[in-house]
């Protein structure tokens, strides 16, 4: 998503170079949507994997969400006619004849989670998908759409800012033997960014006046023990959430060459159960301020409810 205009503009050039630099330090999962720039991370990421094997790389796509011509979100669109039709373009778009990963960005309101899932399971037995997804639904979604067909993962925002689905979802997922794909897991740059405000992050609340002051001093408690482990913030932050279970993917974006290095190097972050410990005193659950949304956006997702 940042490498289309998220986050502030980027030069396509370079965006093709983070995906190269990510594929060849040995990443294999690429997490897109078609909504993201509008269709255009679908076709840098055709232009990035032209000449590699399609077989090395997990595409996950997103659909779903309609935009207008201004950009702006516009609902969620996943009745069963819908799916294929998105579907349709995106393997254009991708010059692919299937994706790996396919789930509602959103649930739909309107549409019963049973006939979404029940769509894209028609596309799974012609070939033109190999698993489903979900994104940002609730332990009662996740359930109905299990007992449809199987569910792959469930993605999701986590992060040491945001730890809701600890309650309900995180154990409905590992009853059911569904992963956990977690996104926002340094909180769209709280944790370790630059602090710029623009994009997207203007409209978070969590980057907006007290908050904003608040949940940096926050994140600036960490600084200390990730100087002791020879690591970054970032790092820190990505290793607490992959040491939550070998059921949950950390998923993080990249903008700039360096930016991918840091992120493939958490990797060699561990974190005894003293440090984790130590992790979730210095930020206790809940104690950042503002939702992870704008308002309305907030009210549309199944996960909060």
């Amino acid at each position: 998503m940042g490498l289309s205009g998220a986050y502030g503009p980027l030069d396509d050039d370079e965006g093709v170079r983070v995906v190269h630099a990510y594929l060849d330090a040995g990443g294999t999962l690429l997490d897109t949507g078609d909504f993201y720039g509008s269709g255009h991370n679908e076709m840098l990421i055709r232009r990035a994997l032209q000449g590699r094997d399609r077989d090395e790389v997990v595409l996950s796509v997103k659909f779903g969400a309609m935009r207008g011509p201004d950009g702006g979100l516009l609902g969620i669109d996943a009745r069963p006619a819908a799916v294929g039709n998105f579907l349709t373009y995106t393997l254009q778009r991708l010059g692919t004849d299937h994706v790996d990963v396919y789930r509602p960005a959103r649930l739909d309101p309107s549409v019963p989670i049973e006939d979404t899932v029940g769509a894209i399971a028609e596309l799974v037995e012609k070939g033109y998908v190999r698993h489903i997804g979900l994104s940002e639904v609730g332990a009662e979604t996740i359930r109905r759409a299990a007992a449809v067909a199987p569910i792959c993962d469930l993605q999701i925002e986590y992060s040491l800012l945001t730890r809701d689905i600890e309650d309900e979802i995180l154990p409905v997922c590992r009853e059911l033997g569904i992963g956990v794909t977690a996104y926002g897991v340094l909180s769209r740059g709280l944790i370790g960014g630059s602090g710029a405000v623009e994009g997207a992050r203007a409209m978070s609340p969590r980057f907006q006046g007290a908050n904003l002051e608040h949940n940096t001093a926050l994140v600036a408690r960490l600084e200390e023990l990730a100087a002791a482990k020879d690591a970054s913030v970032a790092q820190l932050a990505i290793a607490w959430v992959a040491a939550q279970g070998e059921d949950i993917v950390p998923v993080v974006g990249a903008r700039r060459l360096a930016q991918v290095a840091t992120m493939i190097d958490s990797g060699r972050v561990t974190l005894s159960a003293e440090e984790l410990a130590q992790l979730e005193a210095l930020i206790p659950r809940g104690a950042a301020r503002g939702d992870r949304y704008p308002s309305q956006a907030m009210a549309q997702l199944d996960s909060e409810r």
